[in-house]
């Protein structure tokens, strides 16, 4: 059975799997298939593995120092398996002081193939609209989101903005995410954090996601927090047409 066309004219504005008809009382198998392969992608995507000289060279343009840091996950099994270790810095790890700046950390996380693709494109718009100096950005392999407190607490930073690879799905393989703290230190929460979601050319755009994280942080350096004491209101712009 073919999907009808009003399903079929939804299709033009998601990616998410709508109407995809029935054989019988199974789906057909062109649907069926396609899962299987979106599914399959996803997985290769959260053993992506983040290639840090091409990193390294790509954000070195934007003028800032680039530094180095693993968590202490000894391997990417360990790194799915023991969440905790992705939160923590690897033992004798050693950061240069920056206090009063905003700490970037580029981090691989579920999606090292997102980061990839979108960090430096996000930093090149982000790091000149900061009202608070930019500090040093921080390359973190086997990272989750709260590495970013430990790095920041190092730095001495006033914020920490962690531009990290989401967990992919089954339309999308490559979203980047931005975790923005105040004042970052080790046992925060994620209560106590502000996200921007689905970075991607498919998704939010690079000058949206920097023009939001720029607004979060100034209302943050205002507020004096984020997270759940810090609403998002900025004012919204209009949608594009379709």
């Amino acid at each position: 059975m073919t999907a009808p066309s009003l399903w079929r004219d939804l299709r033009r504005f998601t990616e998410a799997r709508v109407g995809l008809g029935r054989a019988g009382t199974a789906q057909p198998t062109a649907a069926h298939l396609d899962f299987q392969e979106s599914h399959a992608r996803a997985r290769d995507a959260v053993w992506s593995v983040l290639d840090v000289p091409a990193m390294e060279a790509a954000l070195v343009a934007l003028g800032l120092p680039v530094l180095r840091v693993r968590s202490a996950v000894p391997d990417r099994r360990a790194y799915l398996l023991r969440p905790d270790l992705g939160r923590r810095l690897a033992a004798g790890t050693t950061l240069p002081r920056a206090p009063g700046s905003v700490a970037f950390v580029v981090a691989d996380g579920l999606c090292a193939i997102g980061v990839q693709r979108h960090a430096p494109s996000v930093l090149e718009r982000l790091a000149p609209a900061l009202a608070l100096p930019p500090g040093p950005i921080v390359i973190a392999e086997q990272a989750r989101v709260a590495l970013g407190d430990e790095i920041g607490e190092a730095i001495g930073a006033a914020a920490v903005v962690v531009l990290i690879g989401e967990r992919p799905g089954l339309s999308a393989t490559d979203s980047l995410g931005l975790y923005l703290t105040w004042a970052p230190r080790r046992g925060r929460t994620d209560a106590e954090r502000n996200c921007i979601s689905n970075v991607r050319p498919g998704g939010l755009s690079y000058e949206d996601a920097a023009a939001k994280a720029a607004w979060l942080l100034r209302a943050a350096q205002g507020l004096g927090a984020t997270g759940v004491a810090l609403k998002d209101e900025m004012p919204a712009t209009a949608l594009p047409a379709p």
